[in-house]
């Protein structure tokens, strides 16, 4: 059986009330074989929209300042450091989108916009300085064994002489676990270079997600006993990805960078869709559904209606997200 026709089978599961799971489940591994699932080699481009509008020129432009960095990495510390919030400060007293303290600041920040002032609450002297520092920090590590960019990292969150002491990454598990965080997230944030690898989780989170349909929509909800086993959008669908081991955040526009994007012409059953009355902005998602083929998704709408199909395309539609288990894992708890 084609690719082309193992689909068009799990579609007309929808339309038909046929055993989706049990095609999906057929169609996902029929063609994990012949799907490739990486960033590549050469340029690395930001994903559409994965980035807000009003810093995605100062990322992709800084993003390339040196080997050691890319747009989709320093957007991907960006997002783990605040979340794109140019107010984000911390109870270590970090501060700014890209959470400068007030030392490293005083010795790093530069002045982005040449506006002659070095202002670490203004994103366009903020992200050009945390890609010099980045920079500074490989040249520190740069003759030290192992992977440039891991190195530069490492040195971010332990110091340029813990790399050089250890010649590497240190063995300390906050650097290991803070390395592994960032090269994995960057993966959502970058363009992909081909088609991505299906999830295998994909058929199970459907499978949830089915059973719940009729269900009345909760603001909040997670399925709990005490909320009679009613969802909100992104409480049904983090609940069909836990129930196949995938921990995603709770709410919908962190759950946008649990994968990589998908084009729509390639979405595959199981991928989350997202909703956003701002079409430039994935912090602005404020709906999230479970693609099930055929241009439908599963999703817990509103207040006063069931969990239930509906169609995907429509004026609002955002995006997709392929959710992998690294990905996922990757995510701050909290941004």
């Amino acid at each position: 059986m084609t690719v082309r026709k193992a689909w068009i089978w799990a579609t007309a599961a929808v339309g038909a009330g046929l055993s989706l799971v049990m095609l999906l489940a057929v169609g996902v591994y029929m063609v994990a074989g012949n799907l490739a699932g990486s960033l590549g080699r050469g340029p690395v481009a930001l994903a559409k929209n994965a980035v807000p509008a009003a810093y995605a020129t100062l990322v992709e432009k800084w993003g390339n300042l040196c080997s050691a960095i890319n747009p989709a990495l320093l957007a991907a510390q960006l997002y783990q450091e605040s979340g794109f919030n140019p107010n984000a400060k911390s109870p270590a007293a970090a501060e700014g989108i890209a959470q400068f303290i007030p030392g490293t600041w005083a010795i790093h920040g530069i002045d982005g916009n040449g506006d002659g002032v070095r202002d670490v609450w203004d994103p366009r002297d903020a992200i050009p300085s945390a890609a010099s520092y980045d920079c500074k920090l490989a040249s520190y590590v740069k003759d030290a064994p192992g992977n440039q960019t891991e190195n530069m990292l490492a040195a971010y969150n332990a110091g340029a002489y813990a790399v050089i002491k250890y010649g590497g990454v240190p063995p300390y598990k906050e650097t290991q676990n803070y390395v592994r965080t960032i090269t994995t997230l960057q993966k959502s944030f970058a363009a992909p270079v081909r088609r991505v690898d299906p999830s295998k989780q994909a058929a199970g989170a459907i499978y949830f997600a089915q059973k719940k349909l009729g269900t009345p929509y909760l603001w909040g909800g997670n399925g709990t006993a005490d909320q009679g086993g009613r969802f909100d959008c992104s409480g049904l669908t983090k609940a069909a990805y836990e129930t196949v081991g995938i921990t995603l955040p709770r709410v919908a526009n962190d759950q946008y960078n649990a994968g990589p994007h998908p084009k729509r012409a390639e979405l595959l059953p199981g991928d989350l869709v997202f909703f956003s009355d701002d079409l430039t902005d994935s912090r602005a998602i404020r709906h999230v559904g479970i693609y099930v083929g055929g241009g439908y998704m599963i999703d817990a709408p509103r207040t006063g209606a069931v969990i239930r199909f509906d169609p995907i395309d429509t004026s609002d539609y955002f995006g997709a997200t392929r959710v992998t288990e690294d990905g996922a894992k990757a995510l701050p708890t909290t941004v």
